[in-house]
């Protein structure tokens, strides 16, 4: 069952979310987070939120050098970071601990 949240609530819910993702940093209405990972993590790891971003219909920014891959969620226009970019975020973390476990 999902439940629907709303206002100030929908926020305060959204922020709670967020501190559970560690290393995930907020700017405004969108969160960022850097790995350091090799070429071929950040490939394998780029498939996978590929694959679940399609699915969310979300379009992450997702950025290579030299060994730093970043990726962002959200939007630059002050529209509010939403239920989906969250769980994206969170999914990004099981496909970057499943990419360089082994």
């Amino acid at each position: 069952m999902r439940v629907l949240f709303s206002g100030r609530a929908k926020r305060d819910y959204l922020s709670d979310a967020l501190t559970l993702l560690s290393g995930w940093t907020r700017e405004g209405e969108q969160i960022r987070r850097i790995l350091v990972i090799d070429d071929a993590q950040h490939a394998a790891l780029t498939e996978r939120v590929k694959v679940v971003s399609d699915a969310l219909h979300l379009r992450p920014e997702i950025s290579r050098s030299a060994d730093e891959t970043q990726i962002r969620l959200g939007h630059r226009d002050d529209e509010p970071l939403t239920e989906g970019e969250v769980l994206l975020a969170a999914r990004i973390e099981d496909a970057y601990r499943a990419v360089t476990s082994s």
